[in-house]
């Protein structure tokens, strides 16, 4: 595999306490991206400070893309986010995700070619989001209370090798874990942003590349990630965003109308 220039992109929105934990977790990575792409539906001035501070104490360029704060928009300023990338590969979290400290070497080291990577998520428990939050805990042993589904915390490489690539869309899929050629992001014309709202999103920008020919690899056992317990988001779209991604697959779209492409 030639080098490739990697990029980090977290999304987030108003939860700077998450968004601190999860940046001390990227200064404790192995490896570090190429450069940090913030994609910020809105957030208050509050995560403005903490994303400058955190950029003035790593070594990679930090990129703040921010928008209104209009409804839950964050197809359109992913898109934003990616358009601004100057890296190949694209390993894409969620801004309430702590990732493990070899979750960036993880990613890069199992990208290939016409291949999104989609890897494991860990729960920490609601009781523990307290400790997790005050302490900045960012180390989650097998044994820790702090988590469920303890099995994917485990870091095996040799037993990650064991998984194969595949076609089909998996339901082990999710949108806060996820890595991609910037290059097949935009041949499918990046998040279709006719989704508002909650859900289906993420899912669906990797249907069109499935149906573009891309293929699939889980990562289990690496490119671990611990996500942060929440209250769940207004599901007030659902139905419309479903739809959507339902026409996806029955007519193998590839390429939304209303995407990336608008800011390239």
């Amino acid at each position: 595999m030639e080098k490739f220039s990697a990029a980090l992109l977290i999304s987030t929105y108003n939860w700077p306490q998450a968004l601190e934990v999860v940046f001390k977790s990227i200064k404790e990575q192995t490896v570090l991206p190429d450069e940090i792409l913030i994609a910020d539906d809105g957030s208050k001035d509050e995560t403005k400070k903490l994303i400058d501070t955190f950029a003035s104490q790593i070594k990679v360029p930090v990129k703040h893309f921010w928008q209104e704060d209009d409804g839950f928009r964050k197809s359109k300023i992913l898109n934003k986010a990616v358009a601004g990338s100057t890296s190949d590969y694209i390993i894409q979290v969620d801004g309430d995700c702590i990732m493990h400290r070899n979750f960036v070497e993880d990613h890069t080291k199992a990208a290939r070619k016409g291949m999104y990577l989609y890897g494991a998520r860990v729960n920490v428990l609601e009781s523990g989001v307290a400790q997790v939050l005050e302490d900045k805990v960012t180390s989650f042993g097998f044994s820790s209370k702090l988590i469920k589904n303890k099995t994917r915390s485990l870091h095996i490489p040799f037993l990650a090798g064991m998984y194969k690539p595949h076609k089909e869309y998996s339901d082990k899929f999710r949108g806060c874990n996820v890595s991609y050629w910037k290059s097949d992001f935009i041949a499918v014309n990046g998040y279709n942003e006719a989704f508002e709202g909650w859900g289906r999103e993420d899912s669906d920008l990797v249907i069109r590349m499935g149906n573009n020919g891309v293929i699939a690899k889980r990562l289990r056992y690496a490119g671990i990630v611990f996500h942060i317990h929440h209250k769940i988001n207004s599901r007030d779209n659902f139905e419309t965003n479903d739809r959507i991604q339902q026409e996806t697959i029955a007519n193998k779209i590839v390429r939304c109308e209303q995407g990336v492409s608008q800011y390239l």
